[in-house]
């Protein structure tokens, strides 16, 4: 549609005067064969915007610029989408990352747990930032998938910003550090992924687990990952004698006593009895039954309480080396 001039002259004003040309504007519609194109490329766009997510501008420009091939445009939208991601990152970095979310992926005899950090809980709840979380999560469960077969005891791990940056989450996935950026970029604030913990455990073993705090999932791609702001991973070994149907939600309420009274230690069933203030775990109060300590609570029940890990988003704490953490099975049962 265009607009085009149409002039004229208007009959002679009063007093004799000349009058000047009268200028209107009309539309006219031109290029009648174009409108098909048009619509073309409009689909086009529409499928691009919803497939990358990024602005109908930066669509339009990536279509033109490869006359409407779709791959081309996609693959240069990615391409300018690391290239602004890691300048914004440059720009931000330093500003407080205090929020963020916990992530928790569980996968038979294994186990992940992740934080990573925003600056607002705003953008913690945009499902982009909590696809980040899951890529951090896959990306350490698939760095250590050659370590948990064969195993005799368990194994805890530990890995922190730098090691996790250059994980991939996928044999041809993308580096947790690009993905970062890309998010930075999209949602234009400072973020870090964190830390991360992975746990094995052989078949006489199970891990109990736990996110509090947890959030609503939108996309049907994130519900392999619990999400929320504070997790926990308890290991446990359960006797012939414990009741294996009972030991998923067993394994949940000692996750919420770890998030709840935080402990430092697991402690023995030795240890006598303590009040609020407890740290070792058996001797604290259970949380869903303060009557009771945790060891009393669970020892009727078969089951050895061995190991923890708590997550608690935005907290101040000194993340452990890169480290393994075997239990000696004689150690479980002397306190047992």
């Amino acid at each position: 549609m265009q607009r085009v001039a149409l002039t004229g002259v208007c009959g002679p004003l009063r007093g004799g005067a000349r009058p000047g040309p009268v200028v209107s504007w009309q539309p006219v519609c031109l290029f009648h064969a174009g409108l098909h194109a048009f619509a073309a490329d409009k689909e086009l766009l529409v499928k691009l915007r919803k497939k990358t997510g990024y602005s109908f501008l930066n669509c339009k420009k990536a279509l033109e610029k490869f006359s409407g091939d779709s791959k081309q445009a996609e693959a240069w939208l990615h391409e300018q989408a690391q290239k602004e991601g890691w300048s914004k990152a440059s720009k931000l970095q330093g500003r407080k990352t205090k929020e963020g979310l916990i992530g928790l992926l569980q996968e038979g005899n294994a186990a992940v747990m992740v934080e990573v950090n925003c600056e607002t809980d705003f953008v913690a709840r945009n499902v982009k930032f909590q696809q980040l979380v899951q890529q951090a999560a896959t990306g350490t469960m698939f760095h250590h998938q050659g370590a948990k077969d064969h195993l005799t005891t368990y194994i805890k791990r530990f890995m922190k910003a730098a090691e996790l940056s250059q994980l991939r989450t996928g044999p041809a996935g993308c580096l947790l550090s690009d993905q970062l950026a890309l998010a930075i970029g999209k949602l234009g604030e400072n973020m870090a992924i964190k830390r991360a913990a992975w746990v094995a455990v052989p078949a006489t073993y199970y891990i109990g687990s736990y996110v509090h705090g947890a959030l609503p999932v939108d996309s049907p791609s994130l519900s392999n990952v619990a999400l929320g702001k504070y997790g926990a991973l308890v290991i446990c070994q359960a006797s012939e004698q414990s009741q294996k149907s009972n030991l998923a939600d067993l394994g949940r309420r000692l996750g919420q006593h770890v998030v709840g009274m935080a402990p430092l230690s697991v402690g023995s069933l030795e240890d006598e009895p303590g009040g609020d203030t407890e740290t070792k775990m058996l001797a604290q109060p259970f949380l869903l039954d303060p009557s009771v300590t945790l060891g009393q609570y669970v020892q009727p029940q078969g089951v050895s309480v061995l190991d923890f890990v708590r997550f608690e988003c935005g907290e101040d704490t000194e993340i452990p080396e890169v480290e393994e953490t075997q239990q000696r099975l004689a150690q479980e049962e002397n306190s047992s």
